[in-house]
């Protein structure tokens, strides 16, 4: 296609004529962006939000003349004056109009041939920010139970009995006020059983409360973990953490490993001592917390790479879960999938009531390392694809089927000695020393891979799909798939085989 005769047609990009400030204007942060004197040049949509101000009211006036500050207490100044960056600062101030904002501001200075003219601000509404991280994590795609909850064990799937082991475990543990660690790979359901432990518990009727460690910064998690005194820093307000929030409740601490070590010191004396203290604050506070925290790997592993405090661990994981990954899980993927089918018929007005042969052959040699959550991802965009069919198919799930697809044909062992294809001495074995400008894709190779182990099969076998497909080590479904998708004709290699 050709470029625009006013375009760049060397497809370099011209940062000097990009409109940078029509992306900024767009951000969900506010920024502000003012000159060496403080003058106010840019401020954005988000911006105005914040401070309940129009942009045409605020361009063109000084930063003290729009907010309650002076050169020693706006950021904006101080920048300019020390020719230092300030970073996710808690910072609270008041418009001149009487609009309070509470933020976190990051402030950086622009420089012009090596002098500064000016500085950039970025600032997040504080207020937003802790009431996102006070909801559950989960899409809310059924009715909340009234307590910040949707699941129960009851909606736990699975008569596998190492599945129902553990299921077990959670029940006992849920009456007991000891700490409880999950421990399951992504997508194994972590959150849905600290949500059926909280229901399981006497502590149901209070507000379940959950925080996922990892999507807080640091700087910022201690004060929503403990609260924040007034004064403890510029602009700190009397505001109680989500431990005083969770008093009498239970309080999930998701993905505990992104945790920082020194922030995890303080986890354990609140863990110990069963209170807390607020940042800035001297006095501290009771509280009774049923604490379940979540990880994605083994504890011990976490330790040795100094991702986790062993004394945290032994506080913590007093009652130690561990949830099978859905390989594991084989005898439970029917009961998984039908409930799938059956939830998104209800949501997408669709009418599937079946899963094909091939399908399933696929979905039980695929390791799955997205575990549940990615089945139910497959199910859900294929079931878009089969419209108002009944079967779910082959075809409905192109082009993501290519994804379950992972037989490591290079590590294939047979039973028996197959005889050399009689195609292999015409077939060019790709040099070591591979074209730069054409790589040999690891997907093809795969995929060439697998052609010449299935050939080779068919060959030894005359043609007997069921004979080939066992010593393949899959069914002959699938094989009759493969067959399909690589455009082998079954009736060439019983021909060989008379000959």
């Amino acid at each position: 296609m050709p470029f625009p005769e006013d375009s760049n047609s060397s497809g370099l990009l011209d940062i000097k004529n990009i409109d940078f400030l029509s992306v900024l204007n767009q951000l969900d942060d506010g920024v502000i962006i003012a000159d060496i004197t403080g003058t106010i040049l840019f401020y954005n949509i988000a911006q105005s939000k914040i401070d309940n101000l129009a942009p045409e009211d605020v361009i063109g006036l000084k930063v003290t003349d729009i907010y309650e500050l002076n050169n020693r207490t706006s950021m904006i100044m101080h920048v300019i004056y020390q020719h230092g960056s300030i970073k996710n600062r808690a910072f609270l101030y008041r418009t001149r109009s009487g609009k309070v904002a509470n933020t976190i501001t990051s402030a950086y200075p622009l420089f012009n041939q090596g002098a500064i003219n000016g500085v950039i601000c970025f600032v997040k509404d504080y207020e937003l920010l802790y009431q996102s991280t006070s909801l559950t994590t989960i899409t809310k795609t059924r009715a909340d139970l009234g307590n910040g909850t949707q699941y129960t064990f009851a909606d736990l799937i699975g008569s596998d009995p190492n599945f129902q082991r553990v299921v077990g475990m959670a029940r006992k543990a849920a009456s007991s006020p000891s700490p409880i660690m999950i421990q399951g790979e992504t997508g194994t359901g972590k959150e849905l059983f600290a949500q059926a432990i909280h229901n399981h518990s006497k502590r149901r009727e209070q507000k379940y409360i959950v925080i996922n460690c990892g999507a807080i910064p640091h700087g910022l998690l201690e004060g929503i973990l403990f609260g924040t005194a007034r004064g403890a820093f510029t602009g700190a307000l009397d505001k109680p953490g989500l431990f005083e929030t969770a008093h009498g409740s239970t309080l999930f601490l998701d993905e505990l490993l992104a945790m920082p070590l020194d922030l995890q010191a303080k986890l354990l004396r609140v863990v110990q001592e069963k209170c807390i203290r607020r940042v800035g604050s001297a006095m501290e506070t009771p509280v009774d917390v049923k604490i379940i925290s979540s990880v994605s790997q083994d504890p011990r592993i976490a330790i040795r790479e100094n991702r986790l405090r062993t004394d945290l661990f032994y506080r913590l994981g007093v009652v130690m879960i561990k949830l099978p990954p859905l390989r594991d899980r084989q005898d439970n993927m029917n009961e998984l999938i039908s409930h799938f089918i059956e939830k998104y018929n209800n949501s997408l007005g669709t009418n599937v009531t079946y899963i094909s042969e091939e399908v399933l052959d696929l979905f039980t040699t695929y390791q799955w390392p997205g575990n549940v959550r990615e089945l139910e991802h497959m199910i859900e965009g294929a079931m878009n694809m089969a419209g108002k069919e009944e079967t779910i198919g082959i075809e409905h799930f192109t082009p993501g089927l290519d994804c379950l697809e992972q037989l490591d044909f290079a590590c294939l062992e047979t039973p028996f000695s197959m005889p050399k294809n009689p195609d292999d001495q015409k077939t060019e074995i790709p040099s070591k020393r591979l074209d730069p400008e054409g790589p040999y894709n690891f997907i093809q190779a795969r995929s060439d891979q697998e052609k010449s182990a299935i050939k080779t099969a068919l060959y030894a076998t005359g043609g007997n799909v069921t004979t080939a497909a066992k010593y393949l080590g899959f069914s002959r479904q699938l094989l009759h798939y493969k067959i399909k998708k690589h455009g082998f004709c079954r009736g060439d290699f019983i021909q060989r085989s008379i000959k």
